[in-house]
């Protein structure tokens, strides 16, 4: 019988003991499916792993915002890098405002979210990944803000290409930004993210709303243009958390806060490259970033 009770207590010991270490489930990180979003999920798990006992597993590529968003609040996965802006106002149809500060968005979203989704907005990466449109170094015309881009629109036959989330999203997708400068485009054309730049560059389209940090806007010499209205708001990459998660792992909001302004748009950009133009592995790009930067060991 001492044996017995001696086994009954070791069995609920551990139990315990895994309990109060955050319990043996992975932390789920999740992405969309483009470069820079392939990366930032294995810096964000590279450094939990490096600095705690928690283990992650990856659901990169998952999908658009319009995925992620119910899979966050479903619980299917913990956390993953979003940006204010498309939480603004394509996750909780809020208006920005001409001149809104970071700070200013970042609050209002990390409420929302609060209230609305049970989650939260941990502090920002240190880089904004914004639009700008963009259109071939060879185009035939010049345009150094999107105002003067949309009077070329209303003279030329010029067509749009996007990904297709850009077409649904409200606020700060198709149908306002034409609204907002008079686009008038001939058509538009859907592309996967990852192709959008090469069919702009290869004259399928003649103009794309670009990402601030994709290296691909140098790759192929692309000009880009400045928003003038301030159409787009304020689009600082943060590590966006499910509020359960964080009580089942008590170290975790401190730790990813620990990664707060660590990376810079030219460390993004640079990243960025590395798997564009080099070939390197998202994993790989993301443990050298991690290890330069002394936030985990070699």
């Amino acid at each position: 019988m001492r044996k017995v009770s001696a086994a009954i207590v070791l069995s609920v010991g551990l139990l315990l003991s895994a309990c109060g270490s955050g319990g043996e489930d992975p932390i789920i990180i999740g992405g969309k499916p483009w470069t820079e979003q392939y990366i930032l999920p294995h810096i964000l798990g590279q450094y939990i792993e490096g600095n705690s006992d928690y283990t992650v597993d990856y659901k990169e590529g998952l999908g658009e915002v319009s995925i992620l968003t119910p899979a966050l609040e479903q619980g299917d996965i913990d956390l993953y890098v979003e940006y204010t802006g498309t939480g603004l106002k394509d996750v909780l149809k809020r208006e920005s405002e001409s001149g809104q500060s970071a700070e200013e968005v970042l609050a209002i979203v990390r409420e929302g979210y609060e209230d609305e989704l049970s989650a939260t907005w941990l502090d920002p990466l240190g880089f904004e990944n914004g639009y700008t449109l963009a259109y071939a170094n060879d185009s035939g015309f010049n345009a150094e803000t999107a105002s003067e881009l949309a009077e070329i629109s209303r003279n030329e036959d010029l067509v749009f290409g996007a990904p297709h989330s850009f077409y649904e999203r409200q606020g700060d997708g198709y149908d306002d930004l034409t609204a907002t400068f008079g686009f008038e485009f001939a058509s538009t054309e859907s592309f996967d993210p990852s192709i959008m730049y090469e069919a702009l560059s290869s004259g399928q389209v003649d103009v794309i709303p670009a990402f601030t940090t994709d290296s691909r806007i140098d790759m192929f010499e692309l000009k880009t243009t400045e928003d003038d209205l301030s159409f787009f708001p304020k689009y600082e990459a943060a590590p966006v958390v499910h509020l359960d998660t964080l009580e089942e792992y008590p170290e975790l909001e401190d730790l990813l806060n620990e990664l707060a302004g660590q990376i810079s748009e030219e460390e993004m950009l640079a990243m960025n490259a590395r798997v564009d133009m080099d070939g390197d592995q998202p994993q790989d790009v993301a443990r050298d970033f991690l290890v330069e930067k002394g936030l985990i060991e070699k």
